[in-house]
């Protein structure tokens, strides 16, 4: 192994070199260590009750007699309701059969909303059904009858339809735009009974949503419609209740873990303490009870890459950043020797968890899934380190430089590994490959978490003297307002998750489950970020979502 050789001109004056971020201080202290959970007898007792109620619901969803836009509908709904999960063969066997005799089905030809309802959910499930079916519904010159302009429902279900839209289906971008408009008028009717529901589809489409908070919010819509299946319902509150009970749980595990290793004493107050909203932010990507080692796993190396971006960041100077990303280069307790002493501390948590995570993994045959996590380290660190190299010279590189760099610095190469880490036999070593390979949904997810991220986080670390955002190094480079930099680096999300899309049709090269990931993760970052707005760093802004899904049950 290669030796750690040390950097002249090390730390002189390091103190005065610190661009300290100041951010604000964690909002949760022991909440979730003090909470009361259910006695095991009562959380028995509900986990029989779940068992009975989805079983009446399989029963309602595989019924025969039910025509096929009442079966869409119940689908629908399921999925909704956050509990599709546990009705998963039964849905794809429904699904399969509604595509292969799709071009046969004339049974709702004129209905908006049902056709919208099946397009939206085979393409949600990866079936390459062809935008094409609209065809039907539009008038000679290509445009929606107009008897359709005050079918708000129908509308609405146009609307959530266009957003699978993929690379050159210009009609749905039309869709798009003619929906959007309508919509915005419907918002602000006050006769509009669904007004409500618009403004809420209108702020972020169902597509883009995570499940498990939109679940908090359809949950309540469901229960105020006088049509809904209360078995349903009923399945949807006491699963929700459950899984919560499990979620903090799980928290409280990874909140002792933290402070056995003693983050918060044996670290200088620099980077943000955020163990609750990484929590938050994992449960995007999964939260279904077969994931609860996966989510653990993940939030343990959410809390690495966490302070390691801290320390590139916000804390370290630029010659003990040298040290710090050699030593990661090497990885060899022994270059700990040469680190000041909170990164030694920090650097020998991170080969201990690595190391610990692998043995871990041993067990059942898959420690090979390290080894591609210190990779996706590696390049972590050597970003950072070209970001702090950039901000130390005062260079603002060209939009092409940051963004070849940035995606990579923004941190999703890394997360997406690292969720797959403890999703079992499914994460096998072709999923792992398809990360290093750079494919198109993997890229995609990451361009989004660079764009996002600045747009999000670009006026608090302009005024604390940072590098260069893609929004200033757009603005600079092509002589553009910020608006306009907004506009363009928001196409280039738009191109990002029409990639996503084209990589989840059928036939997928990796399985949906490790696809579902990467989707996941890319709809948790509009749980986190909004223009100016940092959740993860501003942790006021996540609060009442946090509270919404890990302290509010459903009543």
């Amino acid at each position: 192994m290669e030796k750690c050789s040390p950097i002249l001109g090390q730390c002189d004056n390091a103190e005065a070199a610190r661009h300290l971020a100041q951010f604000q201080p964690d909002l949760w202290g022991d909440t979730f260590l003090a909470f009361t959970l259910p006695p095991e007898e009562t959380e028995n007792q509900r986990k029989d009750e779940v068992e009975v109620l989805k079983e009446l619901v399989k029963k309602e969803l595989v019924a025969n007699d039910k025509d096929p836009k009442e079966t869409l509908l119940y689908i629908d709904a399921i999925q909704r309701l956050g509990v599709a999960y546990h009705f998963e063969e039964e849905i794809q066997v429904i699904l399969q059969k509604i595509f292969d005799y799709i071009q046969y089905d004339d049974s709702y030809n004129n209905d908006l909303h049902y056709v919208s309802l099946r397009f939206r959910i085979l393409r949600e499930h990866g079936f390459r059904v062809s935008s094409d079916v609209f065809s039907k519904l539009k008038n000679e010159e290509g445009n929606l009858k107009d008897t359709y302009r005050s079918d708000v429902k129908g509308i609405l279900s146009y609307y959530e339809a266009s957003q699978l839209k993929l690379h050159g289906e210009n009609e749905m971008d039309e869709a798009l735009s003619y929906t959007s408009g309508l919509l915005s008028s419907f918002a602000t009717d006050p006769n509009c009974c669904m007004a409500s529901q618009v403004s809420h589809a209108l702020k972020l489409p169902l597509f883009k949503h995570t499940p498990r908070l939109e679940s908090t919010y359809q949950i309540k819509l469901y229960e105020s419609n006088p049509s809904r299946d209360d078995t349903l319902l009923n399945l949807a509150k006491l699963d929700f209740n459950l899984l919560q009970v499990l979620h903090i749980k799980e928290l409280q595990d990874i909140t002792r873990w933290s402070e056995s290793i003693g983050f918060s004493t044996k670290l200088p107050p620099f980077s943000r303490d955020r163990l609750v909203e990484a929590y938050f932010w994992t449960l995007g990507a999964y939260y279904e009870p077969k994931y609860s080692r996966a989510r653990i796993i993940l939030n343990k190396l959410f809390k690495i890459i966490s302070i390691t971006d801290d320390i590139y960041d916000a804390y370290g100077t630029f010659p003990e950043l040298q040290l710090f990303t050699d030593a990661i280069q090497r990885w060899d307790k022994s270059c700990g020797n040469l680190l000041p002493d909170y990164m030694k501390f920090f650097y020998e948590v991170v080969l201990d968890t690595f190391e610990e995570i692998e043995k871990e993994l041993a067990n059942e045959g898959r420690s090979y899934a390290v080894n591609y996590l210190r990779k996706e380290m590696k390049a972590s660190c050597e970003a950072y380190m070209q970001e702090a190299k950039w901000c130390h010279e005062g260079y603002v590189p060209t939009f092409e430089e940051y963004m070849k760099n940035g995606i990579v610095s923004g941190g999703y190469y890394y997360l997406n590994a690292a969720a797959f880490t403890g999703m079992g036999e499914v994460a096998n070593k072709d999923a792992f490959e398809w990360i290093q390979e750079t494919t198109k949904a993997v890229k995609a997810s990451c361009v989004l978490a660079r764009v996002v991220n600045d747009i999000g986080t670009r006026k608090f670390e302009r005024n604390r003297g940072h590098v260069a955002s893609a929004v200033e190094c757009y603005i600079r480079q092509f002589g553009v307002t910020q608006e306009e930099a907004h506009e363009r680096l928001a196409l280039m999300a738009e191109d990002a998750w029409m990639d996503i899309k084209e990589d989840m049709l059928r036939p997928t090269t990796v399985p949906m489950p490790i696809l579902t990931r990467v989707l996941n993760l890319s709809r948790a970052l509009h749980d986190i970020y909004n223009v100016d707005e940092d959740g993860y760093t501003m942790n006021h802004f996540l609060k009442p979502k946090i509270e919404a899904i890990l302290v509010t049950p459903m009543i």
